[in-house]
């Protein structure tokens, strides 16, 4: 898979028909927190994506075939091999997205349980084929079967890259579909780590197909191959629509998982001190790099005062630190490019008239790395970019309201409908703000927990489709109905 060059071993980026291949682009990766070269990954171009479909086109037929069970089978060895490897993991997470370990190990737990969930499924679904479907005619039956969709082409990003990946691989090959997967250029190493997981469990060839790469050299491509049948995103919006595009040439499938602007509504019966830690955690987790990030903070006017000034304490109190540092709470931004893109949508708030009560700076302690201290805005404009647009990063803005129609009326006001968070001591009022919110899921006095077993995906423009639960295994299925006349 790799051979060592100097300090930085030159990895492998290509995994085609059951072998590692070294592709022709090299991708320098870097560690943001010490903005050291980790790697370099060989990547792959459109040749590759050609080579990796007809391989998975090999494979289709007999893996398309296999029982629910069989698939099961698969799923859990990779869940096992997953397991074993889970320190090794949190390393490779750590060194290129920068996550502290508590974050790492999140994420490493997700993808097992997620492969053992879509196990459970693919078990499961042997037994639900071949439905009887009742029609009104006592002259003809009907029955329904769910077939895999075909060749698959996934496109996952760099802020949850194995946590993405283990959404969309576990529930495409648990629904039959064999798969082509381009890792992030950004943060492959323990999408690469993940892979060879996959590869050790004992796949057919060709199933399982991995090109690293860019946007252009390979995503492009993969969105616009007539040899795959649907492809699945996670990304910005800007990219997503790119793929919609050049997916609509060959009129394919497309799942997209885009962008988000969420709110979190502290209600005046709220909790003062839960509704400040779920603040914190929606705004700051992954330094705030979530699609997820509740970044919009709506307080009950007669709060807010008091919940500002305990949040701004909190925020100054985070550690903000490299994964190796002991105590750090948050890591950095992902790389340079990113960092700056944060700093200048700081920058553009106050010109806009925010006000910045703490943090938006590199932290004094932290020389080198992407680095943000913790934000806060207040009396943030509602046409500024700042409120209305996706920052991704450690970036929370507070507004006051003074009516339970206000707040809902103010949470729904984006083009965005991804999440949204309720802090309320009543049930009622929380169920009845949770009802006129438009966002895909709600949570109510609870952090940001996701299962597998519950559906992800939003409104508007945030997704197209829904990934986790059976939802997501049925978007990699075809729907056929069968009619007999007796």
């Amino acid at each position: 898979m790799s051979e060592t060059t100097g300090v930085s071993p030159v990895l492998a980026g290509l995994y085609i028909d059951g072998q590692w291949r070294a592709g022709g682009e090299p991708l320098t990766v870097i560690n943001p927190s010490t903005e050291e070269r980790l790697a370099v990954i060989t990547g792959g171009d459109a040749l590759a994506v050609d080579q990796a479909v007809h391989a998975a086109q090999s494979a289709f037929g007999a893996w398309s075939k296999a029982t629910g069970a069989a698939r099961a089978i698969m799923l859990r060895r990779i869940a096992n091999g997953v397991a074993a490897r889970r320190e090794r993991l949190m390393t490779l997470q750590s060194n290129n997205n920068g996550k502290p370990g508590f974050e790492a190990a999140i994420d490493v737990d997700d993808v097992i349980a997620t492969f053992n969930y879509y196990a459970d499924l693919a078990e499961t679904s042997d037994g639900q084929q071949n439905q009887a479907v009742v029609v009104p005619s006592e002259a003809f039956s009907a029955h329904l079967r769910r077939e895999p969709c075909g060749i698959v082409g996934l496109i996952v990003p760099w802020n949850f890259p194995m946590v993405t990946t283990a959404w969309k691989v576990a529930p495409a090959l648990a629904a039959g579909c064999c798969v082509l997967l381009k890792p992030s250029e950004v943060t492959p190493l323990a999408e690469l780590e993940l892979a060879q997981v996959i590869a050790d469990s004992g796949l057919p060839r060709g199933v399982f197909n991995v090109v690293c790469g860019t946007g252009l050299a390979v995503g492009a491509p993969m969105s616009a191959h007539p040899g795959i049948a649907k492809v699945s995103f996670t990304g910005s919006n800007a990219v997503g629509v790119q793929v919609m595009q050049r997916a609509a040439q060959t009129v394919k499938g497309v799942s997209l998982e885009l962008g988000g602007k969420s709110s979190l509504l502290v209600m005046a019966d709220a909790d003062l001190d839960l509704a400040v830690e779920l603040a914190i955690g929606g705004g700051y987790f992954n330094a705030g790099q979530m699609c997820s990030a509740t970044s919009r903070v709506l307080v009950a006017q007669e709060l807010l005062e008091r919940f500002l000034q305990r949040l701004v304490v909190k925020a100054q109190s985070i550690r903000v630190g490299g994964p190796l540092q002991e105590g750090a709470e948050m890591g950095p931004l992902v790389n340079q490019a990113h960092y700056q893109r944060v700093i200048e949508h700081i920058e553009a708030g106050k010109r806009a008239g925010a006000r910045l009560l703490c943090g938006g700076v590199r932290p004094a302690a932290q020389a080198r790395g992407y680095f943000l201290e913790p934000a806060v805005f207040t009396e943030v404009p509602l046409d500024s970019a700042l409120w209305q647009e996706e920052i991704f990063g450690p970036v929370l803005c507070v507004r006051a309201f003074g009516s339970e129609a206000e707040a809902v009326a103010l949470a729904n006001d984006t083009r965005f409908g991804l999440v949204a968070s309720v802090v309320s001591g009543s049930s009622e009022t929380a169920d009845r703000v949770a009802n006129g919110l438009q966002a895909g899921l709600v949570w109510i006095n609870a952090p940001q927990v996701i299962f597998p077993q519950t559906a992800w995906g939003g409104y508007k423009q945030s997704s197209l489709g829904r990934e986790l639960g059976p939802w997501g295994m049925q978007a990699f299925q075809e729907v056929k109905h069968v009619v007999r006349a007796l």
